[in-house]
């Protein structure tokens, strides 16, 4: 059952207990398994691959097995319908399209007695993708990573994704894969594909950057080998945070928290609301539709432990729980959303209007779906094209220009105790080593 809570103190415990809902005890013992997948990939290569993708996911590969075949990726474009083709690839175009809007932009400003300063982007090398398998398989996923890297002119996109039984891979997952432009697909998953992406195998390539979602094993993984090679984030369970008002529909907003929770059993699906009897019309509703639901046993549990309706008295104080929280997805579900937008701080993606679900942004929408969770949007952004880039400062002096400032930096550097810093500018500058 959906609890509903009345008081706001109590509303702010639970709602912190759900943000911070992965056990470090349970972390803590998992971390040791994980350290040692990494070492012996890093180690062993390919046989520590096969080893634990045997002991894993209970199957036995070549090292010729691991990369998907080309006739393997022609086969997948008979295996999908004509329709979802369609949708896969609308869904790119508009990915990319909203994407190619954010691409950083290098820059040089040309200042007085010859002074040159800029930034200058350029793509990292070879990118990594994880792509979960498991409890669903996610071509939404494949094409939220792997068009920001296409779009950043990223040379070498490689993918990995779990291996089902016999050895299988979703083929919308392998389409969209070669609609969004990977360039590579192995078939590897858990902490052993992230080791392989950081380390390199004598199969799979080492990369610069790792993107993607994954259970605790792979995130903790990207947490270990993170400085070996950059990461995009260390992505939690997912979470919906909605505020609604009276005119909200119950019916949309019960399917709204449990396409939320039918995720993942550690899923959060929350819904604040100045209306108590909107409350409890969301709560019943959540129950009916729940009776003949698919994933019905961990959409429960997901309810049960993570669920929650917090009746507040009034939408700003709704704001201020939410900003609290900093969802990794923010429905504002009230008939005036930009009036309450400047309310808020903290959240992953925001859903404004009574029309714009969550699943509008996971499929088709454009912005990326690889969001910051557990708090994190604090701080933290959506994947995009600059997770796939760097920046280098560009500067160039005039001897004119460096004149000018030769005094003040001699004298930071003399104050930090660096007499070759000094020297460096004096003999540009005055021409002579010091005694």
């Amino acid at each position: 059952m959906l609890r509903i809570l009345t008081q706001q103190a109590e509303a702010q415990t639970e709602l912190r207990r759900i943000c911070d809902r992965t056990s470090q005890e349970e972390i803590f013992h998992k971390e040791a398994t994980v350290r040692e997948v990494l070492q012996a990939v890093k180690r062993q290569g390919d046989k520590a691959v096969l080893h634990y993708t045997e002991e894993f996911d209970r199957q036995i590969l070549s090292p010729e097995q691991l990369r998907v075949s080309g006739s393997e990726l022609d086969v997948a474009y008979q295996q999908v319908s004509k329709e979802l083709l369609d949708a896969i690839q609308l869904a790119a175009r508009q990915i990319e399209a909203f994407h190619r809007q954010r691409i950083p932009k290098s820059w040089v400003q040309f200042a007085d007695d010859e002074v040159v300063l800029g930034k200058r982007y350029t793509p990292v090398d070879r990118a990594g993708l994880y792509v979960p398998g498991g409890r669903a398989s996610y071509p939404s996923t494949v094409l939220m990573n792997a068009i920001p890297a296409k779009v950043a002119k990223v040379p070498r996109i490689v993918m990995v994704t779990p291996p089902g039984s016999d050895k299988w891979i979703n083929p919308a997952v392998l389409v969209a894969a070669q609609e969004a432009g990977v360039h590579e697909i192995y078939r590897v998953g858990g902490a052993q594909a992230i080791a392989a992406l950081a380390y390199g195998t004598e199969t799979i390539p080492k990369v610069d950057v790792i993107t993607g979602p994954g259970n605790i094993y792979v995130t903790l993984a990207k947490k270990l080998v993170f400085g070996t090679v950059g990461i995009d984030s260390l992505a939690g369970p997912s979470e919906v945070l909605i505020i609604a008002d009276s005119a909200a529909e119950p019916v949309h907003i019960a399917a709204d928290l449990l396409a939320q929770a039918e995720h993942d059993p550690m899923a959060a699906a929350i819904l604040l609301t100045p209306d108590a009897q909107l409350a409890k019309k969301v709560q019943a509703e959540v129950e009916r539709q729940l009776q003949d639901h698919p994933r019905r046993l961990l959409t429960e549990k997901a309810i049960a432990h993570y669920g929650l309706i917090v009746v507040v008295d009034s939408l700003e104080t709704a704001a201020e729980l939410s900003n609290e929280f900093a969802p990794e997805h923010l429905e504002l579900e009230i008939a005036e959303p930009w009036d309450l937008l400047d309310k808020i701080r903290h959240a992953g993606a925001i859903f404004l209007g009574h029309s714009t679900p969550e699943a509008v942004g996971d499929y088709i929408a454009g912005p990326n779906h690889t969001l910051p969770t557990s708090g994190t949007a604090r701080y933290a952004s959506a994947l995009g094209v600059e997770t796939f880039m760097k920046h280098s400062s560009l500067i160039q002096y005039s001897p004119t220009a460096l004149q000018k400032v030769a005094g003040a930096i001699q004298l930071l550097a003399q104050a930090e105790g660096l007499p070759s810093h000094a020297d460096s500018v004096r003999l540009r500058t005055q021409g002579k080593l010091s005694d």
